[in-house]
């Protein structure tokens, strides 16, 4: 028979041996917590959509930086008249 150490050890290999099976063949999770196949082209697909999503936004906020720059010298320029 055995003791409540040695099933609570049981279960908690047979979980991580399950969790590694799945992570092996490709079984995600969503945010509701559905498992799901993870298809590595829609994976490259995304990555590369957050990649071009990063540089926009970096462009984006190069152009608020240099707006802002460009506002403060119009306004010091004004001040000086």
């Amino acid at each position: 028979m055995i003791g409540p150490f040695e099933m609570v050890v049981g279960i908690v290999a047979i979980t991580t041996i399950a969790g590694i099976w799945k992570a092996k063949n490709g079984i995600g999770r969503d945010k509701f917590g559905n498992e799901h196949r993870v298809d590595n082209a829609e994976s490259d697909r995304l990555r590369d959509e957050v990649k071009s999503l990063k540089e926009r936004l970096a462009v984006i906020e190069r152009i608020t930086v240099d707006k802002e720059s460009s506002l403060e010298r119009e306004i010091e320029r004004l001040r000086d008249r």
